[in-house]
């Protein structure tokens, strides 16, 4: 019993595991065969095409359809498309050029017309019937190689032209390029501005320095005139009334005897009472006696007096005492620029020696030889100067004429003494207090600050800086209408300006008396010429 139990059992779980078995086989197996089916059918099935009477194919169809023309492409196809779209590219750019020449207004150039007329080749090229595939050639996506090969030739010549002109033209629609040839132009006008500039620089300081040839004419004259007559121009004795200090001093310092003359006569026709004003001329030892033959063939009129003097006729004035003398006479002259030039010479140092020169006198007032004066000056005299030495009109606007411009401010002992924004003042037209300068020892100021600069590092040239530092805390401010500059190197100065000014000076290079004077200013200076003057008329100066 027992047995037979356990070997029914036995029987009946064998089976039921076979049967499981069996099943999961028999369904790999249909799975398979399903399979291989769907990709036998995908494989060798060939596409069926499309009726007439058909409108969107199937799906499946459009896939093997595409991918049977990718198998069956031309490449002469291809490059047939690269080659008329670079024909249209170079179409579009031309007419692009030529649609900017039309707007910059040049339909007659040669540069539109060349343009117009590749446009018009490139679409004769595109647009021609021979490059065009048949519809055959095109359903069977074939092209025709002769044709390509001809048409690619023609088109890379016109691409060659297209690119020689646009090349050719491009500065002339390129904005950067058309700028920065621009600028080239501008740098190199402004280089040859610049070197212009400097040469006329050298060649007006070069006329400003020489003598003219009439001026030369007129000394020799004068001096010839009083070697021919001696006995007309003997050495008189000096009036009183060069000492008088009620009278209007004015003093004077040059060798040119023209511009002497017009200073003195623009003062006196211009004077209320021209009989109270004594010009003090000085000159040097060499055209002394034509500046006295003049006087004396051309008195003043009016009643005014004319001393004429020689720096010599002062014995003060000696190395032992004046440095710039005694400068020029040591080793150090010939290293000083400022001391060999002639403008510097101990004649325009006078102006610093006017309380000693003239002893009596309690105000002079200082002009140069190149002003013209146009009012009555007298009132100058009665100018309250606050006991201040010297009355001047101020130059200084902005930033412009300012001690830091003549005066060396990295010298520390400048540094020190001096304010670098402190206003300048002119020479030409200066009212001087001799009394106060006595007091403040002025001349003394003056000796010591030229042995400091005896080396030429405190300033470098000119008579202007050390009156700056003479006077720097001993100028009174005067009204700019006293005394108008810039006649000798500034024509933009106005005539409303010129005609209120009292003293008008021609200061610079462009002196009047010169050719390179300054036209529409010459005539304020050549109305006060003497030309009734023989020697004048003979020496030919072409005023």
């Amino acid at each position: 019993m027992a047995v037979a139990t356990r070997g029914g059992r036995g029987s009946f779980g064998g089976g039921g595991l076979r049967n499981i078995v069996s099943y999961r086989i028999f369904a790999s197996a249909m799975f398979t065969l399903l399979f291989i089916a769907t990709l036998s059918v995908l494989l060798t099935g060939n596409p069926v095409p499309p009726s007439h009477e058909s409108v969107i194919p199937s799906s499946g169809n459009a896939y093997m359809q595409r991918t049977f023309l990718a198998l069956k492409s031309d490449p002469l196809r291809t490059r047939l498309d690269l080659i008329n779209k670079q024909a249209n590219d170079h179409i579009i750019l031309v007419n692009a050029y030529a649609a900017y020449a039309r707007k910059l207004k040049l339909d007659i150039s040669r540069q539109l017309r060349m343009f117009d007329d590749l446009a018009r080749n490139f679409s004769d090229l595109a647009a021609r019937p021979g490059q065009k595939t048949t519809p055959e050639d095109e359903e069977e996506g074939t092209a025709n190689e002769d044709l390509v090969r001809q048409l690619e030739k023609e088109v890379k010549d016109k691409v060659k032209i297209a690119r020689l002109m646009i090349a050719e033209s491009k500065e002339s629609y390129d904005n950067q390029i058309k700028i920065q040839k621009l600028k080239d132009t501008i740098f190199s006008v402004n280089e040859l501005l610049m070197k212009a500039k400097k040469n006329g620089q050298v060649a007006s300081l070069i006329a400003a320095k020489s003598v003219p040839k009439s001026l030369h004419c007129l000394a020799m004259r004068l001096v010839e005139e009083r070697i021919a007559h001696p006995e007309k121009y003997m050495e008189e004795e000096d009036s009183p009334v060069f000492q008088d200090p009620s009278l209007y001093h004015y003093a004077i310092f040059s060798n040119n005897v023209i511009a002497v003359s017009v200073v003195v006569n623009s003062a006196v026709k211009n004077a209320q009472e021209p009989w109270k004003h004594v010009f003090h001329v000085v000159s040097d030892r060499m055209n002394v006696a034509a500046m006295k033959v003049w006087f004396k063939m051309r008195p003043v009129g009016g009643g005014a007096h004319v001393e004429v003097k020689a720096v010599e006729d002062y014995e003060f004035l000696n190395s032992s005492y004046v440095p710039v003398l005694r400068q020029m006479e040591s080793a150090n002259y010939g290293d000083n620029a400022q001391l060999r030039n002639p403008k510097y010479s101990l004649l325009n140092h006078l102006r610093f020696y006017l309380p000693e020169m003239y002893p009596k006198l309690h105000r002079i007032l200082f002009l140069d030889d190149d002003v013209v004066v146009q009012k009555d000056l007298s009132a100058l005299w009665r100018i309250d100067l606050d006991g201040k030495v010297n009355g001047a009109v101020e130059t200084c606007f902005g930033s412009f004429h300012r001690y830091i411009h003549y005066l060396n401010f990295s010298n520390s002992v400048i540094k020190e003494k001096f304010n670098p924004r402190a206003c300048a003042w002119a020479y030409g037209m200066n009212i001087f207090d001799l009394d106060a300068w006595r007091r403040e020892k002025c001349t003394e100021q003056y000796h010591y600050w030229q042995n400091l600069n005896e080396d030429g590092t405190l300033w470098k040239s000119g008579m202007l800086p050390p009156g700056l530092i003479t006077f720097s805390s001993t100028t009174k401010s005067l009204d700019k209408s006293w005394h108008v500059l810039g006649l000798g190197y500034n024509p933009s100065i106005s005539m409303d300006e010129i005609n209120h000014a009292a003293v008008i000076h021609f200061n610079g290079n462009m002196k009047p008396w010169l050719d390179i004077a300054i036209n529409q200013f010459k005539n304020l200076w050549t109305k006060y010429v003497d030309n009734d003057m023989e020697f004048v008329q003979v020496c030919n100066f072409g005023l």
